[in-house]
């Protein structure tokens, strides 16, 4: 009887065989001899995209499908993408952004080559219908001083996108500062010091009601939401329009101010960071600006056409009862330098927008003692600090109001700075109070409420940042709903969970108040970057 080798000999022989072929391809780089692909990603492409373009997803991911290649795609916003660049370059083959001036913000844009542009998209004011003809925008033609006249007198607010994290906010106010500078041949750091240009971009972005973080959101906020007016994408106020027409509701007239508009011209160019895609990105390049590929973005809302006019253009979805006149040129606005666009930023940032009055409901529970203590302090800590913020624009002014209620069992009184700049205090109070007890997160926004009922919206845009690693287990939702609609203010709640925080309830805190939920479990000091560029 022939006696059976035991199962354990294979196993060892098979371990010993997997590091041998691992010691001799390091060694040999046999891969490369024999054509064999040791790395499950090599063949995969990588694209990095604009958070602006998502709605492209589809008809990204159906051609990597046809040709039957492997795509991995990863979204960002505008200045994160930047970031993501100028730290890995390696980690992605192609890029399609926004908007090409931000390709030069990088700290190698040699690197970035065969850029074209795939399409054409105005930044433009989105305004119900019936408020357009009562500001008598509807008829005749409309400059932005126009628009900034009824700012000043209270008959127009708007909300858009942040100037600091998407290509939407930060190009629309290139745009203001432009053409309320009078539309020199070129914007100048000399015009950023005018007092006159200074109070009138002050007073424009007085008119902001609320601001987000992504294109994405926005459109959530002008669906959920009871907003007279926005700026954004044309191609995004059409796809808006079809949903609200479909459901009855009224649309948004768009508004072209004569005196220029922004356009985002969304470049696919390829990264030449050694990954040898080049032949892949080539062919789908060629695809998206073919005729199959244009009739693509066509139909998303994009324009493919160059030179501003086509008398052609499908009428359902360039609408002329929406204010879209496609056989009228437009006047693009010139961007100006790279150190321009940077400084003007800062200024946004620091002196031009509206102050903000926000408040950290911050979580002392039991359940935070140690690690996750350790983590918030050191997220409020960066995020407080002017100079660490002012790394990534997320730095607060002056001008802004900061609150901060503690919270474990009880809830403590808010601590408050009435300058954004001044946080020391805060910041000794953050680092010394010991967590313990229960997760009383309701009782922290009722109070939340009521710090910020007194203040005048026209002033502030007002917002709560409540950030618990537990579930709410004193009080209740419906207690804080009674409290947040009899005030009757737009105070949005934004959650970030961290450890074993309940998603539901923070979703449904959210929702109630029109704010957004974010992970911190993975990385808590991100999700309080992510959360700043919405307030």
């Amino acid at each position: 009887m022939t006696k059976k080798s035991s199962p354990s000999i294979f196993i060892i022989l098979l371990i010993f065989v997997i590091c041998f072929i691992a010691q001799v391809n390091a060694i040999f780089n046999i891969g490369d001899i024999f054509h064999l692909d040791f790395t499950s990603d090599k063949n995969t492409f990588r694209l990095l995209v604009s958070n602006e373009n998502k709605d492209l997803d589809s008809i990204i991911r159906d051609y990597f499908k046809e040709k039957d290649l492997d795509v991995e795609i990863e979204y960002a916003g505008t200045l994160d993408m930047m970031d993501k660049l100028n730290q890995n370059p390696e980690s992605y083959d192609a890029i399609w952004s926004s908007n090409s001036i931000w390709l030069y913000m990088l700290e190698n844009s040699s690197m970035v080559v065969d850029s074209k542009s795939t399409s054409i998209n105005p930044i433009v004011f989105g305004i119900k219908k019936s408020l357009a003809d009562t500001l008598g925008f509807t008829n005749g033609e409309v400059y932005t001083k126009d628009i900034l006249e009824k700012i000043k007198t209270k008959e127009l607010n708007f909300i858009m996108s942040s100037p600091i994290r998407t290509n939407t906010g930060a190009s629309a106010y290139l745009g203001f500062l432009t053409t309320l500078a009078g539309n020199p041949e070129v914007l100048t750091k000399d015009y950023l010091t005018n007092e006159t240009l200074k109070n009138d971009i002050t007073s424009f972005l007085s008119g902001v009601e609320r601001t987000s973080g992504s294109e994405e959101f926005l459109g959530e906020l002008l669906n959920n939401g009871n907003y007279n007016a926005v700026v954004s994408y044309e191609s995004s106020l059409i796809n808006l329009n079809k949903e609200l027409e479909a459901k009855g509701k009224e649309t948004y007239y768009l508004i072209y101010p004569v005196d220029g508009v922004t356009i985002s011209d969304s470049p696919l160019a390829y990264l030449n960071n050694g990954n040898n895609k080049r032949e892949i990105f080539n062919a789908f390049q060629k695809y998206i600006l073919s005729d199959e590929g244009q009739k693509a973005l066509l139909k998303t809302g994009r324009r493919v056409w160059y030179g501003g006019i086509n008398k052609d253009a499908d009428p359902e979805t360039f609408n002329k009862d929406w204010g879209i006149d496609t056989n009228k040129y437009l006047m693009p606005i010139k961007y100006p330098s790279i150190a321009v666009i940077k400084d003007a930023l800062v200024l946004y940032q620091t002196e031009f927008r509206k102050p903000t009055h926000i408040v950290f409901c911050l979580d002392y529970s039991g359940s935070m003692y140690g690690e996750g203590n350790i983590e918030l302090i050191d997220a409020m800590e960066y995020i407080l600090n002017y100079d660490t913020a002012s790394i990534n624009m997320l730095q607060f002014s002056y001008k802004d109001k900061i609150s901060i209620i503690p919270f474990g069992t009880n809830v403590l009184s808010p601590y408050t700075t009435d300058d954004g700049t001044k946080v020391d205090d805060l910041l000794y109070i953050i680092k010394n109070i010991e967590p313990n007890g229960s997760t009383n997160l309701y009782g922290a926004l009722n109070k939340a409420i009521d710090t910020l009922k007194d203040e005048n919206s026209d002033d502030y845009n007002l917002s709560i940042i409540l950030m618990t690693d537990g579930q709410g287990n004193i009080g209740t939702f419906a207690d804080f709903k009674y409290q947040y609609q009899r005030l009757n203010k737009d105070i949005p709640v934004y959650g970030i969970l961290f450890g074993d925080a309940s998603d539901y309830q923070l979703l449904e805190i959210s929702e109630l108040t029109g704010g957004k939920v974010f992970d911190g479990k993975l990385n808590l000091l991100e999700a309080f970057k992510e959360v700043r560029g919405y307030n």
